[in-house]
């Protein structure tokens, strides 16, 4: 599949930015489920988890748009 530029209000922006955006705001949802049923807290760096996450997720949005 061929990535082109999305013109957005004028300025032409990589997809890719536009699913870095996707997956950080998804990680943001799978993080607070994440505090409210306590996994972060099992965990030993927690930040080094959501990071994994992060990349876990955004991986996925690209190869699943990338078919």
């Amino acid at each position: 599949m061929r990535f082109s530029e999305i013109n957005l209000f004028g300025v032409y922006v990589a997809p890719i930015s536009i699913w870095i955006v996707a997956a950080w705001v998804l990680t943001i949802v799978l993080r607070r489920v994440a505090v409210r049923i306590g996994l972060l807290s099992l965990v030993w760096h927690p930040a080094l988890f959501v990071f994994a996450i992060y990349t876990i997720v955004l991986s996925s949005i690209v190869l699943l748009l990338a078919r």
